[in-house]
């Protein structure tokens, strides 16, 4: 399995990085949408629909529907993923109550619309808009912040939830998170977003709201991986498709950054440390 694991990730890697801080923005868009198409595969599974047909459709409708949202307003999408992700920890901590609402197959898939469209709106809005953080204008920048801040946070937490957790965070969706490990992880962040500013030369209160932002951002993260783990266990299986030999599925690498990138494209947006661009 290890060595499964190391292969997967010795080819997947150089596509990943290539894909994203190499292509220009519409193949930055073609490609993240093909991530996110994929990952909508993985989730009408996780709706409930298992067959092969009726889970081609939700991935084509997800599809269509990443191909005209860039006609609509950005911030419009971004606020409605970051409603979602206000509500979803009332479903997680519900859980098991709640599943008559929200179990049925279209409120599943409806609930995967809420993930994946605004994360991938958000992605591409980092992508194309104009940053302005202390010495750093690159918006390529912000894509690799969000992503070394969900990492930075899984790391913290594993870390300091073995050695500490022991008040369990949602044992009935996820029995290995504890409180102690959402809190070293929030730690951590704070940590790397301070690096980030000096490294960014940032003025003490920019400091400050990168600091602010990034535990914010870290904290709806869990959210994220959470409300998959939910699902997943709704469902009955451990992971959401086989397509990353080792790995499990993409939604399995994924879900913390579904949460993470609409909140964080908005909050920088809103702070004015990013312009508004168009998607393509």
């Amino acid at each position: 399995m290890l060595k499964t694991r190391i292969l997967t990730a010795l080819v997947l890697a150089p596509i990943a990085i290539i894909g994203i801080f190499f292509l220009p923005p519409l193949g930055f868009a073609i490609f993240t949408g093909v991530a996110i198409t994929l990952g909508a595969w993985e989730w009408a599974n996780m709706a409930g629909f298992s067959s092969t047909r009726s889970r081609f459709a939700y991935a084509a409708l997800v599809a269509a529907i990443l191909a005209v949202v860039f006609q609509l307003p950005t911030l419009n999408l971004l606020w409605l993923g970051v409603v979602w992700w206000i509500a979803a920890p009332l479903l997680v901590r519900g859980y098991p109550r709640g599943t008559s609402v929200w179990g049925g197959n279209p409120a599943r898939a409806a609930m995967g619309l809420l993930v994946l469209v605004p994360a991938w709106v958000g992605l591409n809005h980092l992508r194309n808009g104009g940053l302005q953080f202390g010495a750093f204008e690159n918006p390529l920048i912000a894509i690799l912040y969000v992503f070394l801040l969900v990492w930075v946070a899984d790391i913290g937490a594993y870390f300091v939830g073995r050695q500490f957790g022991k008040a369990k965070l949602a044992p009935r969706v996820s029995p290995g998170k504890s409180w102690a490990g959402v809190w070293g992880g929030l730690g951590a962040v704070a940590l790397f977003a301070l690096a980030a500013s000096a490294m960014a030369g940032a003025g003490l209160s920019d400091t400050a709201l990168l600091v602010v932002v990034s535990v914010v951002v870290a904290a709806v993260s869990v959210v994220g991986d959470l409300m998959e783990s939910m699902l997943k266990r709704f469902r009955g299986i451990k992971d959401s498709s086989q397509l990353l030999p080792g790995h499990g599925g993409i939604m399995d690498r994924i879900d913390s950054l579904t949460a993470a990138i609409p909140v964080f494209a908005l909050l920088i947006t809103l702070i004015g440390w990013l312009s508004t661009g168009a998607l393509l």
